[in-house]
């Protein structure tokens, strides 16, 4: 990894015009994408696979005056008169005639039709016209919905004193909107970085590529509204988490280079290898996060799914543009980031040295760390207790800001009739097979009638073909309590008595419904989901630390921080602490996805804090040995920057909780919650101390682990190892195959082949030769010892130098050797005599390879039985005893 980004970060430089030219291209692209494709959001939440969901399809097909999408309009009399009076009647009833002339509106029910009840307050204080629309609520053109605004404002008009106001799920749609609120973050984060890298010009590099990042994301969404459904929360959400991550994974490259810079590195090597080592960080953690959105699939619910893989996009873009674009704007500035040398003190005695803030800090929580941790656990602890009160739901109308039309609405229908109608249950049965389908329907709206919770039942009815009928069901409480949730649980506990009684099926449909249906799926979906983050965080650290200790504690970590989010979520949106100052409408339940996002979220963030901080304390260890010190020396390398991250992203996050609509507000201060927490409280106080109570032991991994785990050089030791020997073993060196030291069984080998060369390895330890024979090819990981490989270093290079090396293993005959040398690679090596065809083909091969420059590696058990086939002056080394450089011999 850190060798291909070293490649990748030199190319950027060096191609900066191009480079920058090429993501201009892709943000006007995708930006023309958006205006071709682009439709509106739909926030029309859909379950497949529950019973509300497919009950609801089946409506659209056999019952379509109740499908498509509704508008409410409330009536509200003068004070003191009556909506039953002529004045009032009159205007409703005109209203009634021309709302149904209206295009798309499929039907109109007024509230004086002497087949609907309910429609009218027991006080007659107020009515409600129910509007029916075909299609989405998406889907509604705007003038349509102008035009059912200036039917209510005529109707309010038609009668002085009067009130009208229009809602239903037409007038719910909340359009992503940005306030000059958000924008402080950003200036927060401008002022952070400028501190942090000591340059404006260094400040707002990652600052720019972080919004073209986003840019090119909310083009890309805004694209796909035209190809599927798109919740407004998605943009919002990558908007958030793309300006988060882009900003602070730039800053990571970017002060690498500034420290490599200071050393006096020349501009395009320090951007070269700053991509390479902070760039595989920024890999890493990018990954991260991605596997835990992309994980929100889990729960099988499709807004959820699309906003999961949205804001993945986001990341994954954001790391795009980090590891290229970045070192293209950095490569204009050159010499100008350069940091100046600080100027010496004239006429001054010495001042005394200061020690940094990290340090001080790290030596303060690590001097006595049980208490550390004690305090860190406890704190957390407390902080989680509110969630236990955390109760989720879909968003309704009665959680829009104070003066939204939707949101009037639904206090007016709350005030006058009950919360109950604003969120009511539809009973859907087929009655194809029944012989009085308006006696059953009767029946069950009686039965219905007497359950507890439910307030009316103002429609039972078949449809036209007698064939499927419907019972509307007013509850008593609101859409989002926990009663009429339980009233959904009545119902449906029913329908074997309803099988039974009149042979009949039921099921419980509507917004309402589907919407309990979607918190239920969620809820049972925070395990799995769980599970699969905290075993990937510990299978990740595991790779990436070599460690057991350290993934055990990062994780535990993690889920403190996750319980201190819910926490203070809970506090704030159920309690309804500090709802004034954070502009919090309503307290209640929160958006039924936000634990889920959360989760996901911070999994990915909190794995950002843990590798950028702790790979630096790793390494230090690995280098000094040094449990205790390497604590100390790793956190103030990288406490600065770490800190520096974490400001930006909660201000970030925090600037979208005050003027936040609905899900985002939450979601927003959730997220705050978490990276303070995990940041400061975690990852910065709560880990130093755990490794300093664990010393040594918090490095320990099994050999038998050790051996079995995939590399993944995060701080890019295995390009230092490359570049360390670039010139080795001298400069210019034509070797193809140059190795010292290389370990195989109790011997230590030493091997020189060059162009034109034979090797013939022989001897008795065939598992030996067949070892080293596969990794001298790349294809066995290097585990002791220097070893060159045409000019590629060992083990960081193996999978480029697979590319250049054939290897025939087995019984291999001339087509295989046919095939190797076809392949044009520098080095052929051969494992085993293989077939005698196969060796006459490799005997009329030789003087060729020879005279090409390529060379020949033979592993076999008996020389004196192959050197025929050589034919020529060959090189040989004999596995059983301990050997220096290979001497030549002539065959």
């Amino acid at each position: 990894m850190s060798s291909l980004l070293y490649r990748l970060g030199r190319y950027a430089v060096r191609r900066r015009i191009a480079m920058l030219l090429a993501w201009l291209a892709v943000l006007a692209a995708v930006g023309g994408m958006a205006g071709l494709l682009g439709r509106s959001f739909d926030d029309a939440f859909t379950l497949p696979g529950t019973e509300s969901q497919a009950a609801l399809d089946s409506l659209s097909r056999t019952f379509p005056e109740v499908s498509g999408s509704a508008a409410r309009i409330i009536v509200v009399a003068p004070d003191g008169e009556s909506v039953r009076g002529p004045a009032v009647r009159d205007a409703v009833e005109d209203g009634v005639e021309r709302i149904d002339d209206l295009d798309l509106v499929k039907s109109v029910a007024s509230p004086y039709d002497k087949n609907i009840d309910g429609a009218i307050a027991d006080d007659d204080s107020a009515a409600i016209v129910s509007v029916q629309l075909e299609g989405a609520a998406a889907t509604i053109p705007e003038h349509i919905r102008e035009a059912l605004r200036h039917e209510a404002d005529a109707i309010a008009a038609a009668v002085p004193g009067s009130t009208t106001s229009i809602g239903g799920e037409v007038f719910s749609e909340n359009i992503p909107k940005l306030t000059i609120t958000e924008a402080i973050g950003v200036v927060i984060a401008l002022i952070v970085l400028f501190f942090t890298l000591g340059s404006l010009r260094a400040a707002g590099m990652p600052l720019l590529t972080a919004l073209l990042g986003v840019g090119i994301t909310m083009a890309l969404i805004f694209a796909a509204t035209g190809l599927g459904t798109v919740s407004s929360t998605t943009p919002m959400l990558a908007l958030m988490l793309g300006l988060a991550v882009g900003i602070d994974y730039a800053l990571f490259i970017l002060a690498r280079h500034r420290d490599q810079l200071s050393s006096g590195m020349s501009v395009e090597e320090s951007i070269a290898r700053s991509v390479a080592t902070a760039g595989s960080a920024v890999v890493f953690a990018g990954i991260t996060v991605m596997i835990a959105l992309i994980g929100l699939a889990v729960a099988q619910i499709p807004f959820l799914t699309v906003m999961g893989v949205a804001a993945a996009v986001g990341v994954a873009i954001a790391v795009a543009v980090a590891l290229t674009l970045l070192p293209a704007l950095v490569g204009f500035a050159g010499e100008a980031l350069r940091p100046k040398p600080r100027k010496p003190r004239r006429n001054k005695a010495p001042r005394a040295e200061r020690i940094p803030l990290g340090t001080r800090w790290v030596r303060l929580v690590t001097k006595i760390p049980v208490i550390t941790v004690v305090i860190v656990i406890a704190g957390l602890g407390v902080m989680s207790i509110p969630a236990k009160d955390l109760r989720l739901a879909l968003p309704s109308d009665g959680a829009g800001a104070p003066g939204a039309p939707a949101r009037v609405t639904y206090d007016l229908i709350s005030d006058h009739f009950g919360p109950g109608h604003n969120g009511p249950l539809i009973v859907s049965t087929t009655i194809v097979t029944s012989d009085d389908p308006l006696g059953v329907m009767d029946g069950i709206a009686d039965e219905l009638r007497e359950l507890p919770g439910v307030a009316e039942i103002p429609l039972a009815t078949p449809n036209q073909n007698a064939e499927v009928g419907i019972v509307q069901v007013i509850p008593e409480t609101a859409p989002d309590s926990d009663e009429t949730k339980d009233l959904v649980l009545r119902i449906r506990a029913l329908k074997d008595h309803f099988e039974e009684e009149y042979g009949v099926t039921i099921a419980v449909t509507g917004y309402t419904a589907v919407a309990i249906d979607v918190s239920d799926r969620l809820g049972n979906a925070l395990l799995p989901f769980g599970v699969l983050v905290v075993g990937l965080s510990l299978v990740l650290l595991t790779i990436v630390f070599r460690s057991i200790a350290v993934p055990i504690k990062a994780t535990v970590g993690y889920l403190l921080s996750v319980g201190a989010s819910f926490g203070a979520t809970a506090a704030v949106f159920h309690w309804g602490w500090l709802s004034g100052p954070l502009n919090v409408h309503q307290t209640g339940p929160v958006i039924s996805f936000l634990p889920i996002i959360l989760m996901g979220i911070l999994f990915g963030l909190a794995m950002d804090y843990e590798v950028f901080l702790v790979s630096r304390i790793r390494e230090d260890y690995v280098h000094g040995g040094d449990a205790r010190a390497a604590i100390g020396t790793g956190f103030s390398a990288s406490a600065k920057v770490v800190t520096a991250a974490a400001v930006i992203m909660f201000a970030v996050f925090a600037a979208f909780v005050p003027e936040g609509e609905g899900a985002i507000k939450a979601i927003a201060f959730g997220l705050a919650v978490g990276v303070f927490v995990d940041a400061f409280l975690v990852r910065m106080t709560l880990v130093p101390a755990v490794l300093a109570l664990l010393g040594n032991a918090a490095w320990w991994l099994p050999r038998w682990l050790e051996r079995r785990l995939p590399t993944f050089d995060v701080e890019g030791e295995g390009l230092a190892h490359q570049l360390a020997l670039a010139d080795w073993p001298a400069p210019g060196d034509d070797h193809l195959v140059y190795a010292e030291g290389v370990r195989v069984g109790g011997e230590s080998v030493s091997v020189a082949v060059r162009p034109g060369d034979v090797l013939i390895m022989d001897g008795p330890d065939e598992t030996g030769r067949r070892a080293l024979l596969l990794t001298l090819a790349g294809r066995m990981r290097l585990t002791e010892g220097l070893v060159k490989v045409a000019g590629l270093v060992l083990p960081s290079q193996a999978g480029e130098l697979r590319s250049r090396t054939a290897v025939v293993a087995g019984d291999w005959d001339a087509e295989a050797i046919d095939e190797a040398v076809r392949s044009r690679a520098s080095l052929i090596f051969v494992d085993g005599e293989g077939t005698a065809a196969g060796r006459d083909r490799l005997a009329e091969q030789v003087d060729a390879l020879r005279e090409l420059g390529r060379a020949l590696v033979w592993s076999a058990p008996d020389r004196d039985r192959i050197e025929p086939v050589v034919g020529g002056p060959y090189n040989f080394l004999t596995l059983g005893r301990v050997n220096e450089l290979a001497d030549v011999h002539h065959g």
